[in-house]
Order: C-alpha cells, then sequence, then structure tokens
C-alpha cells in the first residue's frame, strides 16, 4: 500500500463519518407524492420568504454541504478504486 492511498483511504472514512453526521442533523421530509405536491400549493408564483432564504438557514447549509460532501464522496471513492 502506498502512503498516498492510506491517506486518501482516511480522508475517505473522516468524509463519510462527515456525512453521516450531516444527513442525520438533517429534518425529516415528508416522502412520496403528497410531498412533493404539498411545496406547490403557496399561493404565489414567486414563492414565500422562506423559500428565497433557504440557503441563509441551518438546514440550507446543511443541504449544501450534503451535496458537496456527495460529490467529493463519489469523486474519492473513484479515485481510491484506481489507485487500489
Amino acid at each position: 500500500m502506498s502512503p498516498l492511498f492510506i491517506i486518501l483511504a482516511i480522508v475517505y472514512i473522516l468524509l463519510c463519518a462527515g456525512l453521516i453526521v450531516i444527513i442525520l442533523m438533517q429534518k425529516k421530509r415528508q416522502a412520496g407524492l403528497g410531498g412533493g405536491l404539498a411545496g406547490m400549493s403557496s399561493g404565489s408564483a414567486g414563492g414565500s420568504f422562506y423559500d428565497k432564504n433557504k440557503s441563509n438557514t441551518l438546514e440550507g447549509r446543511l443541504e449544501k454541504y450534503t451535496k458537496i460532501g456527495g460529490a467529493l464522496f463519489f469523486a474519492l471513492s473513484m479515485v481510491l478504486g484506481l489507485i487500489a
């Protein structure tokens, strides 16, 4: 095993643990078709104040970090697969 592989494996494990924590911190959403349609009945075409400023809330940041972490997880998985 090369030192690069060991370092990347440690980063991978830390990323996995971080993703687990971030995902568990998020609030549950309504699942199914009813959950997707519930947001469409807001009444205004522009959306609510919360919808426009969601990125400033904790939920918005957690969602953003989950997307970034998922992309890093995928990329690091591919790199580790090629190195091994």
